[in-house]
């Protein structure tokens, strides 16, 4: 699946992901391949990125929002 990572400042990550982990405003919650459409706030906390290589990433976000649908995940961070 497709993550777009973006800031006002520019665009931290684009690339081929296996899983996304974010802070939703509710708890922490795993994008994989194929997740159903969602829309959600981010609150402070980690954004896990784990490659097709099965490499993790964290970047760290004040707060957010993410939108994942045709497995494509947008997420615009501060």
């Amino acid at each position: 699946m497709k993550l777009e990572i973006l800031t006002p400042e520019k665009k931290l990550f684009s690339g081929e992901v296996s899983s996304v982990q974010v802070p939703g405003s509710s708890g922490k919650f795993q994008m994989l391949n194929m997740h159903a459409p969602i829309v959600s706030s981010l609150d402070m906390g980690q954004i896990k990125i784990t490659n097709l290589e099965k490499k993790e990433f964290l970047i760290d976000i004040k707060s957010g929002v993410v939108e994942m649908k045709n497995n494509e995940i947008i997420i615009l961070a501060e």
